[in-house]
């Protein structure tokens, strides 16, 4: 009993794989939105605001960098905890896959979102003048829990990591 009941455990790991696809259609996704943003902007490339179309470029970085936190995530957690990838000898693989395990995924994760919550913030603060102060406020206190977040639980890593 002992024995199917470990078994039936260590298999339903591969419940995550769909969850994992599931993360390649929403990277599809936001490619389609990506280059929606791509397509509206162009016939207006030489009327718009500069300022215009820089925070129309924030929000393409914003994209560009949340698809990479779904590349990172969907190889990675397929890869802790599902199964490795079999990729083929002469196919070309991303240097860190295999590299990263559940820790270091956590704290790449939390860098993400800094990354992603500061281009949000600047783009905030392009639009300075039609944004409500205590909603700025709130940005602004949200954004620095996640800087905290991210240093704290990179702190913790490093001192779980150093004792052992």
């Amino acid at each position: 009993m002992e024995r199917f009941i470990e078994n039936t455990m260590y298999g339903a790991r591969w419940l995550l794989a769909p969850v994992y696809v599931g993360l390649s259609l929403a990277l599809l996704a936001l490619t389609i939105k990506f280059f929606q943003e791509i397509f509206h902007i162009l016939p207006d490339i030489f009327s718009i605001a500069e300022a215009d179309l820089v925070l129309v470029l924030l929000s393409l970085i914003d994209m560009a960098l949340v698809g990479g936190l779904l590349v990172m995530v969907m190889f990675s957690g397929y890869e802790n905890f599902v199964s490795q990838l079999d990729i083929a000898e002469g196919k070309e693989k991303l240097s860190w896959l295999g590299k990263m395990d559940a820790s270091s995924l956590k704290n790449k994760v939390a860098a993400s979102i800094v990354a992603i919550s500061s281009i949000h913030l600047l783009r905030i603060f392009m639009d300075l003048k039609n944004i409500p102060d205590n909603k700025l406020m709130w940005y602004v206190i949200i954004h620095l829990t996640f800087v905290l977040s991210a240093f704290v639980m990179g702190y913790l890593d490093k001192l779980t990591r150093h004792d052992h």
